[in-house]
């Protein structure tokens, strides 16, 4: 299996060959998802104990798997959080596959280390952290955030000499807490539970969470000393909504709380002038995160993690075991494994290193504007349609919207044909309870004319 023969030769030559078929593809096909009985009847299983030939495997896999996947990076692609990967980032994470990185320490893989930081370095210096803050690539935002987290909660027990504050309501748990927001995203909750800690959840009335909502909240809970961190969020994954980073960083520092910016979709747009200034605030956080292969153009999976004082996350995440000594001889040499949960790690960050140093940063400020740009023009169109109207005015790159007189089951349908026709999938969501339809712009090239059919098609 480990040798360079006719069937390595066979598969190299069917792999090169896909591989330039869907580089190729500018708008690749969205395809869509079946059943799993349909699945079952579709692909039989390949695995037996002699193997068959890769020209049957692969066949099974262009022909009947592929197809049944959705192309996220299509501009067609308007659900959830799409991607857009430059044909650059694409190509060089084979390169990166391929070379059979481990990626966890500056021993085993200095090189890869050493162009990765140049990347968090140059995510930091936009965000506004001082020099000397530093973090390493991780596999998605909900990565990120549990590490940030478990930093979070051993520095508030470090500086408190508590390892769970004492009871002071009768409501109280006799854990500590992390304050967010009705609107934060769900990996906070599932961090806040594997960290054997509570939520305290800030109802907002537009999607924001300000300063001084959260100063009125904790006073109102009664129980401050129980908070160990605030998160803020740098544009919801529902609406694209950038909290009051400024607001909420004064109240973290009064009360000496972990202040933590969840950032892995809309963080990007730190790049655009155009809304920089929504993140007057970020600056002064502990914490921060950026999924490049959500809005910076990055293959999956890649998420950026930056901290102000990295020395704070070694003291939590470093691995101690024997044969891990010969990793930290020399402590100046960052090693990645030591700013997250994981050990084992690829070296993520190299795509988007390898992309941004060939396009340079100028290209990616303006497929972020473009987004951007594409967003308030969508808006603007439906505000002139009398069928929709827009639910919220976009801040970043997302357009929630209602088709009038529509519930969530005429959404679906509508969805479902939307797909079965392969001109765009759009899911539904809800807003405030409301069934809503929501654009998430993320590729440059979605055009308005697409936009214009989706929206037409509506009025059915």
């Amino acid at each position: 299996m480990h040798h360079d023969d006719d069937v390595t030769a066979r598969i190299s030559a069917m792999v090169i060959e896909h591989l330039g078929q869907r580089v190729a593809m500018d708008d690749p096909p969205l395809d869509h998802s079946i059943t799993m009985a349909e699945m079952a009847a579709e692909a039989p299983s390949l695995l037996t104990e002699h193997g068959n030939d890769p020209e049957v495997v692969f066949a099974q896999f262009r022909d009947v798997l592929a197809p049944r996947i959705l192309s996220v990076d299509s501009p067609r692609f308007l659900s959830f959080i799409p991607a857009a990967p430059t044909k650059a980032a694409l190509l060089f994470d084979t390169v990166v596959s391929i070379s059979s990185l481990n990626g966890i320490s500056w021993l085993e893989a200095a090189g890869a280390v050493w162009a990765e930081n140049q990347v968090l370095e140059w995510l930091a210096d936009l965000a506004g952290f001082p020099a000397g803050s530093g973090g390493c690539f991780v596999s998605g935002g909900s990565a990120a955030n549990l590490s940030a987290l478990a930093v979070a909660r051993d520095v508030v027990r470090h500086r408190s000499g508590l390892r769970a504050p004492a009871p002071a309501t009768p409501h109280s748990s006799g854990r500590w807490r992390i304050v967010v927001s009705d609107q934060s995203h769900s990996s906070i909750a599932s961090a806040s539970h594997l960290l054997d800690t509570d939520l305290l959840v800030v109802d907002t009335v537009d999607g924001r969470l300000t300063g001084d909502l959260l100063e009125r909240a904790v006073a109102a809970d009664g129980d401050p000393a129980s908070v160990m961190a605030v998160v803020a969020t740098a544009g919801t994954t529902n609406a694209g909504i950038v909290d009051d980073l400024a607001g909420i960083a004064r109240v973290a520092a009064a009360n000496d709380w972990w202040f933590h910016v969840d950032g892995a979709y809309g963080g990007a747009g730190i790049l655009a002038p155009s809304v920089r200034s929504r993140y007057d605030g970020l600056e002064h956080a502990d914490s921060f995160c950026v999924d490049p292969h959500k809005w910076l153009f990055g293959p999956f999976d890649c998420a950026a993690l930056i901290y102000r004082e990295p020395q704070l996350a070694r003291a939590t995440h470093t691995q101690d075991a024997s044969y891990l000594e010969v990793l930290h001889e020399r402590p100046e040499e960052p090693n990645p494994t030591d700013y997250a949960y994981h050990l084992t790690r690829r070296a993520r960050g190299l795509p988007m290193w390898f992309s941004l140093a060939v396009h340079g940063t100028g290209a990616y400020r303006e497929a972020v504007e473009t987004s951007l740009a594409l967003a308030r023009r969508a808006a603007r169109l439906i505000d002139g349609l009398d069928h929709v109207e827009l639910v919220l005015e976009p801040e970043l790159s997302v357009v929630v919207f209602r088709r009038i007189g529509w519930d969530f089951e005429d959404y679906q349908r509508w969805s479902r044909r939307m797909l079965d026709d392969q001109v765009a999938f759009v899911v539904p969501s809800r807003w405030r309870g409301e069934a809503v339809a929501r654009f998430a712009f993320v590729h440059p090239d979605t055009t308005d004319e697409l936009v214009a059919e989706i929206l037409a098609s509506m009025a059915c």
